[in-house]
């Protein structure tokens, strides 16, 4: 599925649904975006995401606030029994000033919390995102 913000595609031979993002978007863009790769994850039974951000640098906090305490509960939720797994992939120097932007530091430091009903990991190689995605 395609379109001009991203590309979604169900991976069934790694069990893996990948996101790209190609450029930055608006919230509710973004929000949109969101909503259909639930649609096609809960269209395959597919809790393991892998998704690229590293070309959308300019995220709103709006964008984290939402997607950390309300969209990514109601993924885990809808997608039970499996665990949703996210792995981010990103580059360091965007992880590097999310995680130091007091805008979005709550937002990453909920996202990434062991307790929460989903586990999140970041990383900047595709390969070690898969690897872990594939993991238990």
């Amino acid at each position: 599925m395609d379109t001009t913000t991203r590309t979604i595609a169900y991976r069934p031979d790694l069990g893996i649904l990948i996101v790209r993002w190609h450029q930055d978007a608006s919230l509710p863009v973004l929000q949109a975006d969101y909503q259909a790769m639930l649609e096609v994850a809960a269209e395959h039974s597919c809790a393991r995401w892998l998704l690229d951000v590293r070309r959308r640098e300019n995220t709103d906090p709006q964008l984290s606030a939402w997607a950390s305490a309300t969209f990514y509960p109601q993924a885990a939720a809808r997608l039970l029994p499996q665990r949703l797994r996210l792995g981010v992939l990103n580059s360091t120097y965007i992880y590097d000033r999310f995680r130091n932007d007091p805008a979005h530091q709550q937002h990453v430091a909920y996202m990434l919390a062991p307790e929460r009903p989903f586990l999140v990991n970041v990383f900047d190689d595709e390969g070690e995102t898969t690897r872990w995605l594939q993991e238990a």
